[in-house]
């Protein structure tokens, strides 16, 4: 059964971080994509100083807090059907 839930989390996962993704683009919001790919060519630094404060803020808090959220939710539906 564990491996089940994790199965299933993982794909609430993945499609949050697809909305997500699809969202920052709509927003015209720098994604994980294009910070990697920024610091394949700069460094990490410049990269870092080259991001808008909203980009910063989508990247490192609400990126984040929403997948984490997504997995937390998730997690405690399947716990109510998945016992």
């Amino acid at each position: 059964m564990i491996l089940a839930r994790m199965f299933l989390v993982g794909w609430i996962i993945l499609i949050g971080a697809i909305v997500l993704n699809v969202l920052a683009g709509m927003l015209n919001l720098s994604t994980w994509y294009t910070f990697l790919q920024n610091m394949s060519v700069n460094s990490a630094g410049q990269a870092l100083r080259a991001l808008r404060w909203l980009d910063g803020l989508f990247l490192f808090v609400l990126y984040p807090l929403g997948l984490g959220g997504l997995a937390w939710a998730g997690l405690r539906f399947l716990s109510t059907v998945i016992r």
